[in-house]
């Protein structure tokens, strides 16, 4: 059972990795002994690479700007030939901007789109190419709960996540059959940085954790076992799924 769940020695990139879920979910695979890439725009990736890296697995960091084409392919490759291969793609880079729909910039619009929808293509296809050649690999996206419902006050978000969402399912449905999962977990309403606003509204606080059945908002480790499985073995036969982990949210 435990060679079922390992991903020890596994390598691994994960965008958005400087802070929030990514952050968390990184520290979990380095955990469980997979070696890491970790990709984002902060230079603040270099610290965290460090010391995640200080005891245990190997973490190289990238900072790279993946709404920016070049960079993201650029940090893509190097990834890879600093890990020395490629077993795993967490594909987490993720940003909000919050606007009534009526009063949305295009710029806003843009950036939405490009870093959550288009670069989490741009990155599944690399690695796909990488992984359909040696037969094996794993993509796991980060999807949301407003891959299943609109949300409010960020349109742009919600668009992007439900297109996460039907990407993963077209990209399982070619790749599935030539040894690479693609799936996605749905994070439920998380303590981060990007939450702060809706966490800091009383009305909309109470309003989101009255229909939380767990009755709290969810942290970035408890993200980590869903990843594991995904990641792992345990898997294999699992394709194109939107594992939602949201404390029961969708259940009420």
């Amino acid at each position: 059972m435990k060679d079922l769940f390992s991903i020890e020695g596994k390598k691994v990139i994960v965008t958005g990795a400087a802070r929030g879920l990514g952050r968390g979910m990184a520290q979990g695979l380095h955990d469980a002994g997979a070696e890491l890439a970790l990709i984002d725009v902060l230079d603040d990736i270099h610290q965290v690479a460090a010391e995640m890296g200080a005891s245990g697995a190997r973490v190289v960091a990238l900072q790279a700007d993946l709404s920016q084409r070049t960079q993201l392919r650029s940090a893509f490759h190097a990834a890879v030939d600093q890990l020395g291969g490629l077993d795993i793609l967490v594909n987490n880079v993720g940003i909000t901007r919050w606007s009534r729909a009526e009063e949305m910039s295009e710029a806003d619009w843009d950036i939405v789109i490009e870093v959550n929808l288009n670069s989490l293509f741009f990155m599944a296809q690399l690695a796909g190419q990488t992984m359909l050649k040696q037969g094996h690999g794993k993509i796991i996206n980060i999807a949301s709960l407003l891959s299943f419902g609109g949300g409010y006050l960020t349109v742009g978000y919600a668009a992007s996540k439900g297109g996460v969402a039907q990407m993963t399912k077209a990209l399982a449905n070619e790749w599935a059959s030539r040894g690479v999962n693609v799936n996605a977990i749905a994070p439920g309403y998380m303590a981060t940085e990007m939450n702060k606003p809706l966490m800091e509204d009383p009305a909309r606080n109470k309003l989101i954790m009255d229909r939380v059945p767990a009755g709290r908002w969810g942290l970035p480790e408890d993200l980590v076992g869903a990843l594991i499985f995904l990641s792992s073995s345990a898997s294999d036969y699992v394709h194109g799924i939107l594992l939602p982990v949201d404390g029961g949210f969708l259940a009420r």
